[in-house]
């Protein structure tokens, strides 16, 4: 396994470069310490946020280890079906080890999905945006415009900048550049482009910040 210095260096430089993290048993490890043990909790209040139902076509964007794909494929129910992109060739087999019976995960990328128009009635993505080239973000948004169905929801988390000196030291050691920096303007600025209408905006535990939207029937 990476060790944590080496795995703190990787995040931060792939997440600034637009680069995958291909090392999934240490992000396990890395998440499990930046969310203080209490990553089952956020992404459960995620999951519940973003209003899927029984039944519901899920995409997440950014899935990573499938880790919010595990959690929302029990609620989308035998149904319903969720499907997780990631770039990383080895964050997805990590994922399809550990794959719900109605859990998709395929290699992609967010600003170029390889799926059909008008195809999920909700989509997710969880600290993924900024692991995406800022030159990019907007036609990822578009992307996601693009696979829901009219109607549909999108809802984006993300994660926001310490306002306390010492909380903000503690980011810059363990963060990249990216997600040191507040997107909450440039999201909601590219969700409104791409022809969203937002819902809601709020504040999650941990430096986490979310967007909700509706694609317009």
């Amino acid at each position: 396994m990476m060790g944590l210095g080496k795995l703190l260096h990787s995040h931060r430089e792939h997440a600034a470069a637009g680069d995958t993290i291909d090392h999934p048993q240490a992000f396990e490890l890395f998440a499990t310490i930046v969310f203080l043990g209490r990553r089952r909790e956020v992404y459960t209040r995620l999951a519940t946020l973003s209003g899927i139902r029984p039944g519901y076509d899920v995409l997440d964007v950014g899935c990573g280890t499938g880790y919010l794909t595990r959690i929302l494929a029990p609620v989308a129910g035998p149904n319903g079906h969720v499907t997780g992109v990631d770039p990383s060739p080895a964050m997805i087999e990590h994922a399809r080890r550990r794959s719900p019976a109605n859990c998709t995960y395929l290699v992609g990328e967010g600003q170029a999905l390889d799926l059909p128009d008008a195809s999920f009635d909700l989509v997710i993505s969880s600290l993924a945006v900024h692991h995406i080239p800022a030159e990019a973000r907007g036609d990822a948004i578009r992307e996601m415009f693009r696979v829901l169905r009219p109607g549909g929801r999108l809802l984006i988390a993300e994660s926001r900048p310490p306002s306390h000196p010492l909380a903000a030291w503690a980011a810059n050691l363990l963060l990249s550049s990216a997600m040191r920096h507040d997107l909450d303007q440039t999201l909601n600025r590219l969700v409104v482009e791409a022809g969203f209408r937002i819902e809601e905006e709020g504040r999650l535990p941990l430096l986490l910040s979310y967007l909700r939207a509706t694609r317009p029937a």
